[in-house]
């Protein structure tokens, strides 16, 4: 695996972040030829609650690099069209910014897919920013997250998700 990780040759320039190099890496794996079907890199950084916008703006543009380049590579590899790739997180955000021009820990949060295999567009609804919402400072989650990962599992991966979700969830609409 290592072997395959340092002979890799990338078609394209990726950031020199710490995200940019495991998608690096991930690429040489995959156009390598190695059977893996999921791979995992994370990104730290997200949990701001201080003068969040300028890092936030920061991260999402390490984010949007590192990707951009991944499939580009992937494409010119012959092989984006085997990828599907989403994110996710443990906690959303407040709805109301704090004294230090952050959020605190929230309930909602977005995820992203990208891929050929996906869906185009928003799955879901906007939550409502309501009066429940402005009482409780926190935005209700609209799709259960195991609701994507049952579309993920069943759809692209072609695997029964009630095992691994330990119940039954309808999947999402999002796999094409």
């Amino acid at each position: 695996i290592r072997g395959l990780a340092v002979a890799y040759k990338p078609k394209v320039e990726y950031p020199d972040t710490r995200l940019g190099r495991s998608l690096r890496t991930v690429a040489g794996l995959i156009n390598g030829g190695l059977s893996t079907r999921v791979y995992h890199v994370s990104q730290d950084g997200f949990d701001t609650h201080s003068n969040q916008k300028p890092g936030f703006d920061s991260l999402m543009t390490q984010v949007n690099g590192a990707v951009t380049a991944f499939y580009k590579d992937l494409a010119l590899h012959g092989s984006a069209n085997r990828v599907l790739t989403f994110t996710y997180s443990e906690f959303g955000r407040r709805v109301k910014e704090n004294a230090s021009k952050g959020t605190d820990h929230g309930a909602a949060q977005p995820m992203f897919l990208v891929g050929p295999g996906v869906k185009p567009g928003v799955h879901g609804k906007q939550p409502p920013f309501d009066e429940d919402t402005t009482k409780t400072d926190n935005f209700k989650m609209q799709i259960d997250f195991r609701h994507v990962y049952a579309a993920i599992l069943e759809k692209w991966l072609g695997v029964p998700s009630e095992g691994i979700l330990r119940g039954k969830f309808a999947p999402t609409d999002c796999i094409a």
